[in-house]
């Protein structure tokens, strides 16, 4: 479990560093890092997919997952979830605005409920798809191994410091996702471990991919995406792989 807290507090650091660094910025620049932020997620996303085993199987999960979460609304519901913690902390009303509205690209104009609850949910998107959180974890429950989380928590802090400065403190908040999500995985470890090998990794990795690059776009303001939509995609790129190895194919 330590490994999670470890991930968690990177984030609540990097973020802090962030708003910070935001605060003493003008507009222009905001965007100049908004788009570097949105830049360098779409490299990140593209390095993630790529490493895909089977192209079908994330054509498949990506498409079908959208679907999926679309008739969910999950994006609607995680929006919500983060403007119950914006409101919480920052103790404003929806429509009210603030010094970060309109830094947010395609969320320009959101009041600063709804930036908090944009930037909770992209950075919770960002540090839970990816394959290290899982195979991390995995490592830190069962063999005390915390290197991999550890690398990533590096990694998700200076991510953090580049996401808040753009999208504000809710980037501090995705730390609860993180905890609560690497820190089920770890708690889980023994017995999701011996389902888990590279092939799957690789796949889990490829649809996390693909949702980080739809950040990157957001980020960009060059389309909107509603990115939690696609997270099923990560449920239906292992459940591909397991029928895959089931049916010996």
């Amino acid at each position: 479990m330590i490994a999670a807290v470890v991930n968690a507090v990177a984030v609540v650091a990097g973020s802090l560093i962030g708003v910070l660094f935001s605060k003493k910025i003008s507009q222009d620049l905001s965007q100049v890092v908004q788009t570097g932020a949105g830049v360098v997620t779409m490299v990140i996303g593209i390095e993630m997919a790529l490493a895909y085993e089977n192209i079908i199987f994330l054509a498949m999960a990506v498409i079908a997952g959208g679907i999926i979460g679309s008739w969910l609304d999950i994006d609607g519901k995680i929006l919500l979830l983060g403007e119950g913690l914006g409101r919480l902390v920052l103790g404003r009303r929806r429509g009210v605005p603030t010094e970060s509205s309109g830094r947010e690209g395609d969320a320009g104009g959101l009041d600063g409920v709804s930036c908090f609850a944009y930037g909770f949910l992209n950075a919770s998107v960002l540090f839970c798809v990816g394959a290290m959180a899982i195979l991390g974890s995995i490592k830190a429950g069962i063999d005390g191994d915390y290197t991999v989380i550890f690398t990533k928590s590096v990694l998700d802090g200076f991510m953090a410091i580049v996401f808040a400065a753009a999208l504000g403190i809710g980037t501090a908040f995705s730390a609860l996702s993180v905890l609560v999500y690497q820190g089920v995985l770890t708690l889980l470890a023994g017995l999701v471990a011996p389902y888990v090998h590279d092939i799957m990794l690789a796949e889990l990795g490829a649809a996390g991919g693909a949702l980080i690059i739809m950040i990157g776009v957001n980020l960009m303001g060059l389309a909107k995406i509603k990115t939690a939509n696609y997270l099923p995609a990560l449920l239906l790129s292992v459940g591909f792989v397991v029928v895959q190895d089931v049916l010996g194919v």
